[in-house]
C-alpha cells in the first residue's frame, strides 16, 4: 500500500510542472513551433529532439509533437529513430536516477519489506507496463521510476522500454512526415503494438535467463 503513495507521490510530482507551466509549453513545443525550434538549431536538430524528449522528465515538454516535428523535419527513418532514442533515453534516466539514489527515499516512505514484495511483482507485470505506457503522459515516467526503485532486471527494463519506445517513435514521426494526417490510427498502433513486442521479446530473454 505504501508504495502505491510512493507512486502517487511520484505522480504528483510529475503533474507539478505541468500545472504550473503546462499551457506555456504547449505553445512553445506544439505544431509549427516545435518545428521552428528544432529547426533553430541547425545540424544539432537532432540532439535538440533527444534533449527534449530527455527532459520531459522533468519538464512539460509535450512530448508528441517534439516526435511529430521530428517526422516533419528529418523524415520518417531519420525522425524515427531520433524519436524513439529520445524515449528510450528517458526512461534510462528516469530508471538510473531512482535505481541508483531514490532507494534510500523509498525504503523509508515504503519500508523495506514492502519493497521487496513488490520487487517480485513488479518483476512480473513491470515489464507490460513499460512497454504500454509510453504513449500516456506522466505514466512512462512514474513506470520507470518504480522500475528502477523495485530493481527490476536491467536487461528486462531495457527491453520492455525498447518495445515501448520503438513504435511510438516512429509512428509519430510517421505522422508528421504524412503531414499528421492519421493521428486516432497512431494512437491506437501505440496502444496495441508495445505489449505485442513484449510478448515476442520475453520469450528470447527467459531462454537467456532472464527472469
Amino acid at each position: 500500500m505504501r508504495l502505491l503513495i510512493t507512486a502517487a507521490v511520484l505522480g504528483g510530482l510529475f503533474c507539478l510542472p505541468f500545472v504550473l507551466w503546462g499551457q506555456d509549453f504547449m505553445l512553445w513545443f506544439s505544431g509549427d513551433a516545435a518545428v521552428a525550434w528544432i529547426r533553430g538549431w541547425g545540424p544539432w536538430g537532432g540532439l535538440a529532439v533527444i534533449g527534449l524528449l530527455v527532459a520531459d522528465l522533468f519538464l512539460p515538454i509535450p512530448a508528441t509533437p517534439v516526435m511529430s516535428a521530428a517526422g516533419y523535419l528529418y523524415g520518417f527513418w531519420t525522425g524515427g529513430l531520433l524519436s524513439a532514442l529520445g524515449s528510450f533515453a528517458a526512461g534510462m534516466t528516469g530508471y538510473l536516477l531512482c535505481r541508483g539514489f531514490g532507494q534510500r527515499i523509498a525504503a523509508r516512505l515504503a519500508g523495506e519489506k514492502e519493497l521487496s514484495d513488490h520487487h517480485t511483482l513488479f518483476q512480473r507485470f513491470g515489464p507490460w507496463l513499460v512497454a504500454a505506457s509510453r504513449l500516456l503522459p506522466l505514466l512512462p515516467e512514474v513506470v520507470s521510476c518504480l522500475a528502477g526503485l523495485t530493481r527490476m532486471s536491467p536487461r528486462v527494463f531495457m527491453s520492455a522500454l525498447a518495445c515501448g519506445a520503438l513504435p511510438v517513435g516512429f509512428l509519430y514521426a510517421g505522422i508528421g512526415a504524412a503531414g499528421q494526417q492519421y493521428p486516432r490510427l497512431a494512437l491506437a498502433l501505440s496502444l496495441l503494438i508495445p505489449p505485442v513486442l513484449w510478448l515476442l521479446v520475453r520469450p528470447l530473454l527467459r531462454a537467456r535467463g532472464t527472469p
